[in-house]
């Protein structure tokens, strides 16, 4: 894995070293972008956003990489080893207000590039299985997500919520191609997921074996939802995966990019710009990608924007809300 780029020189210098006119010697050679496992959303939209970034700014190389996801993602953010991160609201909120698996980190650290699109929380069983609710889940084989994953805050949140916790089940930390080999060949019961749907892993599951999505609704989603703010109400819709007639209702939070507080403003601004102008290239690789816009960043991007973002989107004529811009 790529590890510190020299980002910080760049704050210097400013949105002109952007331009086609800079010379190779005077610009870092890497920023790296911090993704997730290959079975998941994140890598490949990273994959595609890496190079678009790279294209859009001359003798500069962005550098998706591989990682354990959104944990794991800010903790590398913080560390300083990657530069921007993929990360689901709720591990950017606790990340940028020090709580949860960040207790005791100074708060503001971390600030927002942009909301992406929605990342739904889906359980998973095979068809025939018992389970019907996350009650159910006691005692049973569980895939709660790779170490380090967004997947696994989420599924401990909704457990947690719901008056469970590891000991009440037979936990398994499997990452999202790990989680669907084994309900396929039905060495786990049950599998959670925190991505934007559809996801390949589970595409391709469903097309080789009958499963279901378990509804997360009424109480169990309002429970979670008073430990996670960034938590919102989600339909998976019908035919989404292969064998799925009806619509799940189920929760999502906002996925976001994000960088350290003190990432070098023009290149926030640079980045954010680039990032919007990309919209419609990107959703012919995923169609997560259609909801990434201005309206879905100011609506729903749960910590506040970089100053940079903050910068560009007014010089657009955008209001950005209070709650969204830093002090």
């Amino acid at each position: 894995m790529a590890r510190r780029s020299s980002w910080r020189a760049l704050g210097a210098v400013g949105l002109a070293l952007l331009g086609a006119g800079c010379e190779a010697g005077d610009r870092p050679d890497t920023l790296a972008l911090a993704t997730a496992g290959t079975g998941g959303v994140y890598y490949v939209l990273g994959g595609a956003l890496s190079e678009r970034w790279s294209a859009a700014l001359p003798d500069h190389q962005v550098v998706a990489e591989v990682t354990g996801g959104s944990v794991e993602n800010l903790n590398l953010l913080l560390a300083g080893e990657v530069d921007v991160a993929f990360s689901m609201g709720t591990t950017a909120y606790q990340a940028h207000h020090g709580t949860g698996p960040f207790e005791g980190r100074p708060e503001g650290e971390v600030r927002a590039l942009a909301a992406l699109y929605p990342n739904a929380l889906h359980l998973v069983v095979a068809e025939g299985s018992e389970i019907r609710s996350v009650d159910d889940l006691r005692g049973r084989r569980v895939s709660v997500g790779a170490p380090g994953s967004g997947t696994e805050g989420a599924a401990r949140i909704l457990l947690e919520a719901n008056g469970l916790d590891y000991d009440d089940l037979r936990p398994q930390r499997l990452n999202f191609n790990e989680t669907a080999n084994a309900l396929r060949d039905g060495t786990v019961d049950a599998g959670f997921w925190s991505v934007g749907p559809p996801t390949s892993s589970l595409v391709d599951l469903a097309t080789a074996r009958d499963v279901r999505l378990v509804p997360i609704r009424g109480e169990e989603a309002e429970r979670a939802a008073e430990l996670d703010p960034t938590l919102r109400r989600f339909i998976i819709e019908a035919g989404t995966y292969p064998g799925q007639e009806d619509d799940v209702e189920t929760v999502s939070t906002p996925n976001v990019l994000v960088v350290r507080s003190d990432f070098p403003t023009e290149v926030a601004r640079g980045l954010v710009r680039f990032l919007l102008e990309a919209r419609e290239s990107l959703e012919g690789v995923h169609p997560v990608a259609r909801s990434i816009t201005v309206d879905y960043t100011l609506s729903d991007t749960p910590i506040p924007l970089h100053a940079g973002v903050v910068r560009h989107l007014e010089e657009e004529g955008e209001t950005v809300p209070e709650r969204l811009v830093a002090h």
